[in-house]
């Protein structure tokens, strides 16, 4: 037996475990098979890199960003490359193609064509529309003008453009026919997230038992908790079903309260990075959604109101802030940004895992946690 490469002598983090001297081999663009020690040799692979005792990691899954690199995916296939070049060096192999609110025909438009570049490029995992079924009161960097309650005609024109392709929507259940349209998105396969919601903890709880099952970048654009009023946030750590974001960058939610959703909510906390096109590139005035857009200090804040903006996070800093700050095992960091987003968006028979079978998607990471090597369907990713 022979395969296309091995990676060997690596600490393996995969499924919330550390495997010492450990190997795997890559086949056809699928993990062929792993084990630990010598036995690699027998495969007689084309190609072998010795991790010397580096972090090997699966591929991170980014299931809500917007941006990266100057450009904004919702400008269309060349925006969404430059954006998808950024984070793939930074270790995300997999994402969803996030699009902020647009007017029915815009956000149509784009989903169409998300779709015909997801067809052609597996790494793109589909479309989320965040918007613009979501609260004027909690719409963060999303136009007012053009949030809407969701209506079944709005709903088909999405489905319909997305051909199978929108992966998830984020929606704020409490608005006129919200919770009809969970049910309906859910119905359809879409994976539905409550966000930018003036919910109560009754009204969420509804949203999950009609179908929602992800809660969009938990504490930010919702209400927070009140020892009265627990709020979406608790409800959501009550629900096994449901699969938490969090933006760790330490600036959208502060470590310590991070630290109380990884206790609450084991193994159900996703690491996404908002993140928006000041990504990879410099401080400046950038345009969100039709919003002006100021980034300082790595931080995005809209000009008018002072609202956060998305982020300029990347996974890989994201899995050391939970290490460092928060004091999450790095093996659980790691399962936070591969195994359980995959999860959550229903797509973990295929990534998030180096196990035989699934996408050769794998990330080496020195002991600062900084990305060393990336490979995508076995292939290496230049940098």
């Amino acid at each position: 037996m022979s395969c296309d490469r091995v990676i060997h002598s690596a600490r393996l983090l995969d499924a919330g475990q550390v495997t010492d001297d450990a190997w795997v081999a890559f086949q056809d663009g699928l993990v062929a098979g792993r084990g630990t020690g010598d036995v690699w040799r027998d495969l007689d692979p084309r190609h072998a890199t010795d991790a010397a005792g580096a972090w090997l990691a699966p591929g991170f899954i980014d299931i809500h960003g917007h941006g990266g690199g100057g450009a904004s995916f919702d400008d269309g296939a060349e925006a969404i490359a430059v954006g998808r070049g950024v984070h793939r060096a930074h270790g995300t192999t997999r994402a969803v193609i996030s699009l902020v609110t647009a007017s029915i025909d815009d956000l149509a438009a784009r989903a169409a064509q998300v779709a015909e570049l997801a067809a052609a490029d597996p790494t793109i995992l589909g479309s989320h529309l965040e918007g613009p079924f979501l609260d004027i009161g909690h719409k963060g960097a999303h136009m007012p003008s053009l949030l809407r309650a969701p209506d079944d005609a709005a709903i088909d024109r999405l489905l319909a453009a997305g051909a199978g392709t929108i992966r998830q929507l984020t929606i704020a259940p409490e608005l006129p026919g919200g919770l009809a349209a969970v049910a309906r998105l859910a119905a359809a396969g879409v994976t539905v997230a409550i966000g930018h919601t003036d919910a109560d903890e009754h009204v969420a709880r509804a949203a999950f038992e009609a179908g929602a099952t992800i809660l969009t970048h938990a504490f930010n654009a919702m209400n927070g908790i009140h020892h009265r009023a627990p709020g979406p946030v608790v409800a959501a750590l009550g629900d096994q079903r449901v699969t938490l974001e969090v933006v760790a960058d330490g600036t959208h939610v502060h470590p310590d309260v991070i630290r109380l959703l990884v206790q609450g909510a084991p193994g159900r906390v996703a690491l996404i990075t908002d993140a928006m096109a000041a990504t990879g590139s410099a401080d400046g005035r950038y345009e969100l959604g039709g919003l002006a857009v100021t980034v300082s200090g790595g931080v995005a804040r809209l000009v008018h109101g002072g609202a956060i903006a998305g982020s300029t996070l990347t996974q890989d800093a994201a899995i050391r802030l939970m290490v460092e700050r928060v004091g999450m095992p790095l093996p659980d960091a790691v399962a936070a940004a591969t195994i359980v987003p995959a999860r959550a968006i229903g797509v973990a028979d295929r990534f998030g895992a180096l196990t035989p079978d699934r996408a050769a998607d794998a990330v080496l990471l020195d002991e600062t946690l900084t990305v060393r090597a990336v490979w995508v369907d076995g292939d290496p990713v230049g940098r």
